[in-house]
């Protein structure tokens, strides 16, 4: 059986790879349930500081296989409704976990693709790669919390505007509007991005984490709650080895070493 979700290791990276090219790595069931069930493995894997996730061949990935819901015996809104609920896990896993991850957007990230790609902490993208909402161009609502994310990127009135027109969006205007980190030449994307995730892998996953959590969120709470989240988790830093190694490394002017080999 063909293996459409591949995983690389570098070091205390983990590279995810979608691996259907032949169609731009779109999502059928079986290739979601596999994605999803990949990042609950890694979520939790102690020894994995930072995840990278791109797709093989020209794109990064087109969406939900279409084909794949007409051709579902019950008929496509029975399999966007199975498809849906395979990827919101793979979604909530991304947002919840305290590591951070990265899309490499190699080529076109639409549908889910753009989707996935919002829910990453960070974006790197190929110059030629655009990312496409693509749902309302084909009768269909975002999906995959990219209503959640689109919004809190580059605002209301420009998430409505990218709902309703469905324009392509280039990497140059994709930066100007924050849809992505960093912009690098065709061919750098996934080096760039475990790049990135290695810079960070040097960094404290405590504070990331934290950080992480409260910023995702902060839209969801009134203030007196979240203040008070926040000094649960200054508090929590401030016992955690990583805030203290932090606090000691000042106190003796050096940098502190947050990931001992």
């Amino acid at each position: 059986m063909t293996e459409t979700v591949k995983v690389e290791f570098d070091g205390q990276l983990a590279k995810v790879l979608l691996a259907r090219p032949e169609v731009f790595n779109a999502f059928d069931l079986d290739t979601i349930e596999c994605f999803a069930n990949h990042l609950i493995t890694l979520a939790v894997d102690s020894t994995i500081r930072g995840i990278v996730i791109s797709g093989e061949g020209s794109a990064f990935c087109a969406g939900g296989d279409l084909n794949w819901t007409l051709g579902f015996p019950e008929g496509p809104s029975a399999a966007f409704h199975e498809l849906a609920g395979r990827f919101h896990q793979a979604i909530v896993e991304i947002r919840r976990m305290d590591k951070p991850v990265i899309a490499a957007v190699n080529g076109i990230g639409a549908g889910a693709g753009f989707s996935l790609a919002l829910a990453c902490d960070f974006r790197v993208m190929a110059r030629s790669a655009i990312l496409q909402q693509a749902y309302t161009s084909n009768g269909l609502c975002i999906n995959g919390g990219g209503t959640f994310t689109l919004p809190r990127l580059v605002g209301l009135a420009r998430a409505l505007e990218i709902a309703a027109f469905d324009k392509p969006i280039s990497s140059e205007r994709a930066l100007a509007w924050g849809l992505t980190t960093r912009v690098v030449d065709d061919g750098r994307a996934l080096g760039a991005g475990v790049g990135m995730a290695r810079e960070l892998a040097e960094g404290s996953l405590n504070s990331f984490g934290w950080s992480k959590h409260l910023l995702t969120d902060s839209f969801n709470t009134a203030l007196e709650t979240h203040i008070e989240r926040e000094r649960v988790g200054l508090s929590s830093c401030a016992a955690h080895p990583d805030g203290e190694e932090g606090l000691r490394a000042f106190a003796e002017k050096r940098k502190p070493v947050f990931n001992p080999k």
